[in-house]
């Protein structure tokens, strides 16, 4: 019922060979998602995340920036610091340990969250699609 949050295979940063500088989970002045302390089996504490709500900001060498949104709504379980020191694991391995982020929909959402994601065999055909797209142009 979790939810781990990835950059996707299509991502500009794991696409075009660029060299990730930083990321910063300090989304304002008043909410860093680092300060998210989750305890208990309630899970008190934790952040709520609607779908539009940044959970953090990746800068690359060549001067650009990227918001990775949450894109489900749910409390934020975990951030992984792991990726602050080490950047690079985030474009290495990011569908294992340079995970974004951890997030727990509520349980009457849970199921349509996960009825509305597409397979991998979906995935590749949107992206055939942007990429036909794209090229037209």
């Amino acid at each position: 019922r979790i939810c781990v949050i990835t950059l996707a295979e299509a991502h500009p940063l794991l696409q075009n060979g660029k060299t990730i500088t930083s990321i910063n989970y300090q989304i304002s002045a008043n909410c860093s998602r680092l300060q998210n302390k989750v305890s208990g089996k309630s899970k008190r504490g934790a952040q709520f995340l609607t779908e539009l709500a940044p959970l953090c900001r990746i800068s690359s060498s060549d001067g650009e920036e990227y918001t990775v949104y949450s894109c489900i709504r749910g409390r934020l379980i975990e951030v992984n610091e792991n990726i602050l020191s080490n950047p690079a694991i985030l474009q290495e391995k990011p569908s294992t340990e340079g995970y974004i982020a951890v997030v727990l929909p509520k349980f009457e959402e849970s199921k349509s969250i996960t009825q509305g994601l597409l397979t991998q065999k979906e995935y590749e055909e949107v992206l055939l699609k942007r990429l036909n797209s794209s090229s037209l142009n």
